[in-house]
């Protein structure tokens, strides 16, 4: 659909599913000192998304990169019930969307971008029909796309639910809880035009088992292609849509400014051609050691090797003893190389498996093993142990109880 204009608002919709449900974004009305807004709108779920940016702490050598979700009770019509009628601890659901909405957000910047970056998406209105974290997604790169922020996107997000041996974009709920299979599939449009998966999220529900138990078809790995095929389409759909809401802005308000910064990098290339030629070898035969101890026993090794052969020491310092940090970080660049050009070109993993090997899998389960818990069981995946204890609620006697108080 073309963009609208209301009330200084730029608005767009399209359709994002077969069924005809649209997703709109709108921008120019709210939070006008961010850096970036973008009200999101799927069914009657709104979130608003803002995104600001200032110049980065001195020493810093991360992105900080700030994701947020705020849940409100107003959002769905409900007064919190709490004795102080106040807002509690963003609940597990908001955690978790923070999380979603982080992973393909990270990686979307520029290498060596480090200036501070929050990200907050403030759910106004819940249908109690359709998800939000997918919103929390689109929004918040839709936010970016128009910010001036350097980005890589735009990003689109969808999540896909088997439902009645077919996969539906943007599930409701109740179509989600019916459904035997879900994932939740983000990506990129490539240079060629292409749609670039970055994220994939999958599970069952928890009607999968009844639903088998019914005659429903069981997912298959040719199930699941079929599923990352199809969210392509629906990916291309919200990119789409924030490409034009980016035109619609820059024809309303004039070219969008990207804001300058500085190139912070880890290490220089001098720096990783030193270290790459003093051990490449030497770390191309440690990765193939599948012990881990051993191997970081020996990785170890080499890394204070390399430190004192190009940095020096303190009596006699070397070629880059005022760089020893960077060339620390160039060896653990060089680690991560070496062990992936070794999957790509040889099939073998860190630990020697191939790529479609488990680890070894053990579990056991006791009755009696601890002395106060019913009983207990232990799985083992590889050098993993876990250990879980279940317990049951039970009348103690009285002598007992008068102890404990």
């Amino acid at each position: 659909m073309p963009a609208t204009q209301a009330d200084g608002a730029i608005r767009v919709e399209g359709v994002v599913n077969d069924a005809g449900k649209t997703m709109s974004f709108e921008t120019g009305r709210l939070a006008p000192m961010a850096d970036g807004a973008a009200v999101v709108k799927i069914g009657d779920t709104t979130l608003l998304t803002t995104v600001v940016t200032d110049k980065p702490r001195e020493g810093i050598d991360f992105f900080p990169l700030t994701v947020d979700v705020e849940e409100r009770m107003y959002a769905a019509g409900k007064i919190p019930g709490s004795f102080f009628r106040r807002e509690g601890r963003p609940g597990e659901q908001a955690i978790l969307t923070c999380r979603l909405t982080d992973r393909p957000l990270r990686p979307s910047f520029p290498e060596g971008f480090r200036n501070e970056v929050q990200v907050i998406s403030t759910i106004l209105g819940a249908d109690l029909e359709n998800p939000h974290d997918i919103a929390s997604i689109n929004g918040a790169s839709a936010a970016l796309t128009v910010s001036g922020i350097p980005f890589n996107g735009p990003i689109g997000a969808v999540r896909l639910a088997h439902h009645h041996g077919e996969w539906i974009a943007h599930p409701t709920y109740q179509e989600g809880d019916e459904s035997t299979f879900e994932l939740v599939v983000a990506g990129r449009r490539t240079d060629a035009g292409e749609i670039a998966i970055m994220m994939v999220e999958a599970g069952g529900t928890e009607a999968t088992c009844e639903l088998y138990e019914q005659g429903a078809p069981k997912i298959t790995e040719e199930l699941i292609a079929d599923g990352l095929e199809a969210s392509k389409r629906w990916i291309g759909a919200s990119i789409d849509l924030q490409l034009e809401l980016r035109t619609a802005y820059e024809e309303e308000c004039g070219p969008i400014e990207t804001i300058s910064y500085d190139v912070h990098r880890d290490y220089d290339d001098d720096v990783y051609a030193a270290v790459e030629e003093a051990a490449r070898s030497d770390v191309e035969e440690a990765m193939k050691i599948a012990d881990k101890t051993a191997r970081e026993e020996r990785t170890h090794e080499l890394e204070a090797q390399v430190v004192e052969k190009l940095a020096g020491t303190a009596d006699s310092p070397g070629k880059f003893a005022d760089r020893a940090g960077q060339i620390k970080k160039a060896f653990r660049s060089l680690q991560k190389d070496v062990v992936r050009k070794r999957i790509v070109n040889e099939g073998a993993r860190i630990d020697g498996r191939g790529p479609s090997d488990i680890r070894p899998l053990s579990a056991e389960v006791r009755s009696s093993q601890f002395s106060r818990a019913r009983n207990s069981g232990r799985t083992r995946c590889g050098s993993s142990p876990t250990c879980c204890r279940r317990t049951a609620r039970r009348r103690w006697p009285p002598s007992a109880a008068r102890r404990c108080r």
